[in-house]
């Protein structure tokens, strides 16, 4: 499989909220998928289907019910409105964050829209400070570029060796590169002083390109 096309994330927002009663940190990502919206809903709520482009997945995965991420985050399913929405309590490492998963038709596909929030308590904030919303935003880039992919070569699983090589090479950290970078930028637009975005966003490169971060 060839990756000279990387498309992970098109479009990055970075803002400060609340959600429960919580000072939270939110990152907002969207790309528009050549997919009609029953069909990319079934691909991002389906085991089977879930485990060719992310990875394994077990558990119930209906309106109340618990996944598990083999290797990553598990959690709860709080919201289910088929074609349209989910919403995922996202338990990683102690730590508790939401998920929102937004699809809407479009003239060419399925927009899909996703929304991590973050409280900002001790642990998380001590992670942000250091990486910024690269460390999250980066993550679901290459979510979003294994689904593209995925639906790409008609729904074949993505072969995980091949995949990682790439990420290794020089391609695939020159990706990983530009997409902290635009992290960056959305960091900066967000109001955080450039010289501070910057630097996470290398940090964030060198953290997923396997290189030192201090």
């Amino acid at each position: 499989m060839g990756y000279s096309n990387a498309v992970g994330i098109e479009y990055r927002v970075v803002k400060k909220d609340e959600y429960q009663g919580k000072a939270v940190r939110i990152v907002v990502a969207a790309r528009t998928y050549a997919a009609e919206i029953n069909d990319l809903w079934d691909a991002t709520t389906n085991a089977e289907r879930i485990s060719h482009w992310f990875g394994p997945v077990s558990g119930n995965l209906e309106l109340g019910g618990r996944y598990q991420l083999e290797g990553n985050a598990s959690g709860e399913i709080t919201r289910c409105d088929r074609p349209t929405t989910f919403d995922v309590t996202w338990e990683y490492a102690d730590n508790v964050s939401w998920v929102k998963v937004h699809l809407e038709s479009v003239a060419d596909g399925t927009r899909l829209t996703l929304e991590h929030i973050m409280e900002k308590d001790e642990a998380s904030e001590a992670h942000w400070e250091k990486y910024g919303p690269g460390a999250t935003g980066v993550g679901w880039e290459l979510g979003f570029l294994g689904l593209g992919m995925y639906l790409e070569i008609g729904g074949k699983a993505i072969a995980e060796e091949e995949f990682n090589e790439w990420l290794t090479s020089p391609e695939g950290k020159a990706f990983i590169e530009s997409c902290a970078n635009a992290w960056g930028e959305a960091h900066i637009e967000s109001g955080e002083d450039a010289a501070i975005a910057v630097a996470m966003a290398k940090k964030t490169a060198s953290f997923y390109c396997g290189e030192p971060t201090h």
